[in-house]
């Protein structure tokens, strides 16, 4: 393996570290949603859902923007100051009154993992040589992990101190992103590319059916995933669940989602992107069913199962983005991980609609049947050679 090739695993934990702190904080507004609800009678579904979505169509839609700036110049201190910024916009949110800042701060705060993700991924992209989708997964099950973790930690924090203990969540923002202007790679790891826009847009065009399907697959899984982030907290307070039991259930599924999104990575390598997108998503319908129509032990097991399910194919259809535009990988990671996730993120605001007409049970019953839609989606995307058989074709 050449010194371009040779996979340097520190760094690829360094970013992984960061990466979970960033979706740890991207997890952040859904937790102090039962809380927003306690405090003010007058926070519905449809409001939290606007809460969440400006966060999350602010973090997502720029994206593409960041990325292709970034497939030009690479700016490594974009991972640094975003992860700072999101810190300390989220940090205010506790300590606001009215409604409309708190959206803005949320929307602001966004701004910072739209930063941090494109840069972060490429990074992680040139820095994995020939395990490119394994070690993505890898740094995208610490994002999950991270997801996982923000109900188990910040729950506790808000059930014991109030919602003005948000001030002190920038800690570890402030940490992380100094560890990062430490041990990022330098730009001049970071080979930019001085590629015509004519050209990325002609590249764009002759990939459009593949990545048209890509998208849609992950905006509608995306739709489904922040659905259920916003939706089952207000759902399980609703079923009379305490704040603490509701956070312990989430965790499960985003922790076995971290798991997953590894496994699916090894799957997709030995059998192919496509097969594994479309499988792991038409199996979740079913076991989130499964979870929402048994009890006890059985319901825990399904709802995990079912978390693994959806998130399997996290990683894989952004690295399916980057092979089919693999000039402008951070293009395709702003793509994937935001222009997609966005327009999730905008429809989630719908869902809560949803649940204010007709019941939270019925927006989680939409939400579930989502997950089947993408994997249909799915049948449209090309079919490629394993990952594995094509090292081996090369030996």
């Amino acid at each position: 393996m050449s010194e371009n090739q040779r996979i340097q695993y520190s760094k690829i934990g360094v970013l992984s570290l960061a990466h979970m702190l960033n979706d740890l904080y991207s997890n952040y507004l859904p937790q102090m949603l039962p809380f927003l609800v306690a405090l003010r009678p007058d926070f519905s579904a449809t409001r939290a859902a606007i809460l969440v979505s400006a966060f999350t169509i602010t973090s997502s839609l720029v994206q593409p923007l960041f990325g292709y700036f970034l497939d030009r110049q690479g700016k490594r201190w974009l991972v640094y100051v975003g992860t700072l910024w999101m810190g300390i916009m989220l940090s205010l949110t506790g300590i606001v009154q009215n409604y409309l800042l708190l959206v803005i701060l949320a929307a602001l705060a966004g701004l910072g993992t739209a930063a941090f993700h494109p840069q972060a991924s490429t990074m992680v992209n040139v820095l994995s040589g020939d395990r490119k989708a394994v070690l993505l997964s890898g740094f995208v099950a610490f994002g999950n992990f991270g997801f996982a973790l923000s109900p188990l930690l910040l729950v506790p924090l808000f059930q014991t101190y109030g919602l003005h203990a948000t001030l002190v969540t920038v800690i570890p923002g402030i940490l992380v992103a100094i560890l990062l202007l430490l041990y990022a790679p330098k730009n001049n790891v970071l080979v930019g590319s001085n590629t015509p826009l004519s050209v990325v847009l002609r590249s764009l065009k002759s990939a459009a059916p593949e990545l048209a399907a890509i998208i849609a697959v992950i905006a509608i899984r995306s739709l489904a995933y922040t659905g259920m982030l916003t939706i089952l907290p207000l759902y399980f307070k609703a079923q009379h669940l305490s704040n603490i039991a509701g956070s312990q259930l989430v965790t499960i599924m985003l922790a076995c989602g971290a798991v997953g999104g590894v496994i699916g990575g090894f799957i997709s390598d030995y059998y192919g992107r496509k097969p594994l997108i479309v499988g792991s998503l038409v199996l979740s319908t079913p076991l989130f069913f499964g979870f929402l129509y048994t009890q006890g032990t059985l319901s825990t097991i399904f709802l995990g199962l079912a978390g693994a399910a959806l998130l399997s194919s996290f990683s894989v259809t952004v690295v399916a983005a980057q092979e089919a535009i693999p000039e402008n990988k951070a293009l395709a990671a702003g793509l994937t991980m935001g222009f997609a996730g966005g327009l999730g993120g905008l429809a989630v605001i719908l869902i809560g609609r949803i649940g204010d007409t007709w019941g939270l049970t019925s927006a989680v019953t939409v939400i579930f049947l989502l997950p089947i839609l993408a994997g249909l989606f799915g049948f449209f995307m090309k079919s490629h050679p394993a990952a594995r058989m094509k090292r081996i074709a090369a030996r």
